[in-house]
């Protein structure tokens, strides 16, 4: 009677370990203790190694493999999986073709990982040279090496090649027919996509998510939507494909209709799910049903940090009220980048440019490094509180500290704050000197301050600065008769106007929402109520 013995912790120590010294401290072990000589030990440090999200952990597990007096199949496989799915998927050709001088004899998983790595880098023709060895040795009627293969040539263009090993296939399951219709909806290929779908004899939950995704990348959201209502079994990554797909059109309203559906459907939301509807509310202003989902994140116990800290900073920055998302920010159990431009630009938002400038010196000091996203937040911070000398410190810093080059946003905050404190010409100036002259908008930002200073003179030169760059805005034509008016010269006035409707242009009407017991209420200037979206 053989006995069995329970594999040595040091094992679950090495399938646990989250950095790059705990796996060096395992594989210590494994060298002073002998368990490296094991060779169902070995295998498992070595996928243990390699699966680590270390940027270091495949080199590394690599190494170890390389020492190994002569290893088996599993291990093989292991590295040319990790490099099959790592940034270099070349690599596990290497590995694959040092597999084969060794005289190991490949398996249906090596060949799988193999043509993955094909897939990740459009190796069609490596590919193709996988595919004959596959014939070659008889795994050609291995269903899982076929469908890999179905998904290698469709997703390089080979579309033909694709369907016709579909074809020909003796034996498919729904795994074949989603290799196909996977890589048509990558591609874009949607009508082909939708009759390969129509043809399926079997679905499952992935195939009806395909379709709502392919659908919604391409923006067709009345398809995505008629899918997604047809869909018999929805999961959550369905809600989240067609959620995502509302936020992206702006569609803010139906994503929160959509996530009050899910929840009544009793399917729980995930991170991505969270982060789109508090998106969603911080556009639309409904502070209340952000607070409910904050409420639902803290409940179900989610992780406040990350995007979803970005997320709620936004959010309450937008619906009025900074206290609380400052009190998120401290809170969040791990900042990055993001979450510090969110709360900078809050604070930008509500005036409170000195705090905003505070928060930003706590971020270099914690170790960050700003980005270009951030400096649009400080130099807009620094504009809406009129802090000159502190905004052209900032563009300094941003420019020969960091070494970032302004984009046309770092030089419409300049030529805001610049144009707010009154120094025009200085701000014409910077504009002159921007490399993208065609920015118009940076231009009606001048415009703008030229009518708040009463500067007529400038305001007609950038007015026909803007004429020429478009002349089928109308803002740039509406800012002119406003300044015009605002000092008399209504002379002036009525032949803006009447260049305006010669043209066929005409101001757009503003638009308002608020929300009201859970309802998101829109108002158009001169319209008065346009909708009412309930919320809850």
């Amino acid at each position: 009677m053989s006995t069995s013995f329970p594999p040595p912790p040091i094992l679950s120590f090495a399938e646990m370990a989250t950095s790059i010294s705990e796996l060096h401290q395992a594989h210590a072990h494994f060298l002073k203790s002998g368990l490296i000589h094991s060779t169902f030990a070995a295998s498992r440090l070595i996928a243990s190694v390699s699966t680590n999200s270390h940027a270091q952990a495949i080199p590394y597990a690599h190494s170890i493999f390389s020492r190994i007096p002569n290893p088996s199949p599993y291990m093989w496989n292991t590295i040319i999986r990790a490099y099959a799915t790592s940034p270099i998927p070349e690599d596990a050709l290497t590995i694959f073709h040092q597999m084969l001088s060794a005289s190991v004899l490949p398996d249906k998983y090596t060949f799988t990982f193999a043509l993955k790595s094909c897939g990740n880098f459009s190796g069609v023709e490596e590919g193709r040279q996988i595919h004959a060895h596959v014939l070659k040795i008889g795994f050609g009627g291995d269903l899982f090496i076929q469908n890999t293969l179905i998904h290698l040539y469709a997703s390089c263009g080979c579309i033909e090649d694709a369907r016709n090993l579909l074809d020909r296939m003796p034996e498919r399951d729904v795994v074949s027919w989603n290799a196909l219709l996977s890589a048509y909806v990558e591609r874009g290929l949607m009508d082909l996509a939708r009759r390969l779908f129509d043809e399926m004899p079997e679905r499952n939950v992935e195939s009806w998510n395909f379709m709502i995704s392919g659908y919604v990348g391409l923006r067709l959201l009345e398809e995505a939507r008629r899918v997604f209502d047809e869909t018999p079994v929805k999961n959550v990554v369905s809600w989240n494909a067609m959620i995502t797909g509302y936020a992206h059109a702006s569609c803010f309203s139906e994503v929160l209709v959509l996530f009050g559906d899910m929840q009544h459907a009793g399917v729980k939301p995930d991170n991505c799910t969270l982060v789109s509807v508090l998106s969603a509310c911080a556009h639309v202003g409904a502070l209340s049903q952000g607070e409910w989902v904050h409420a639902y994140i803290d409940k179900i116990g989610i992780s406040i940090d990350g995007f979803v800290a970005t997320a709620l900073v936004d959010m309450y920055s937008k619906c009025g009220s900074i206290e609380k998302a400052l009190e998120v920010f401290y809170n969040c159990s791990r900042k990055d980048i993001s979450t510090w431009n969110s709360i900078i630009s809050g604070l930008s938002t509500h005036g409170s440019g000195k705090h905003a400038l505070q928060i930003f010196s706590e971020m270099i000091e914690d170790g960050f490094k700003p980005n270009e996203v951030t400096f649009v937040c400080v130099l807009s911070a620094c504009s809406r509180a009129g802090l000159l000398d502190e905004g052209r410190e900032m563009f300094n810093i941003m420019v020969n500290v960091y070494g970032i080059q302004p984009a046309i946003e770092h030089y419409g905050c300049m030529v805001d704050l610049l144009g707010r404190v009154g120094l025009l010409e200085e701000a014409e100036e910077l504009v002159q000197k921007m490399p993208q002259k065609e920015a118009s908008v940076v231009w009606e930002s001048l415009l703008g301050a030229c009518r708040n200073h009463g500067n007529v003179e400038l305001a007609e030169r950038v007015a026909q600065k803007l004429l020429e760059l478009s002349s089928q805005e109308s803002s740039s034509f509406v800012q002119l008769s406003n300044m015009y008016a605002s000092v008399g010269r209504w002379k002036d006035v009525m032949e803006v106007r009447q260049k305006m409707r010669a043209q066929g242009l005409r101001k757009d009407p503003g638009c308002s929402m608020i929300e009201v017991d859970g309802i998101v209420y829109e108002f158009l200037a001169g319209e008065g109520l346009a909708s009412g979206e309930d919320l809850t």
